[in-house]
């Protein structure tokens, strides 16, 4: 009888833990989702600011040519091309 129900207590002890795992797993799901959904919202007011502040600038300029911007840092003194890499080192 003592072998039944230390059976049963470990049974329940382990249904227990995968439910708890279980709602703690719909809960980070749920974190990560709500945090996916809050970047993609900033990414969608910041990208409206800047078209706006870009046809802003477009029409202020004297010319009507915008420079583009650049897509990424430029380090000081490291070169920007292969070819200028292998000269650096010569």
């Amino acid at each position: 009888m003592t072998m039944n129900t230390d059976e049963a207590r470990r049974r329940a002890e382990a249904l227990f833990k995968k439910e708890q795992q279980s709602r703690e797993a719909q809960q980070v799901m749920a974190e990560y989702q709500a945090e996916l959904q809050a970047t993609r919202e900033k990414t969608e007011r910041l990208r409206a600011l800047r078209l706006a502040r870009d046809a802003t600038n477009e029409k202020k300029s004297s010319n009507g040519t915008v420079r583009p911007r650049p897509i990424g840092r430029r380090v000081k003194g490291m070169p920007t091309s292969a070819t200028g890499a292998l000269l650096a080192r010569a």
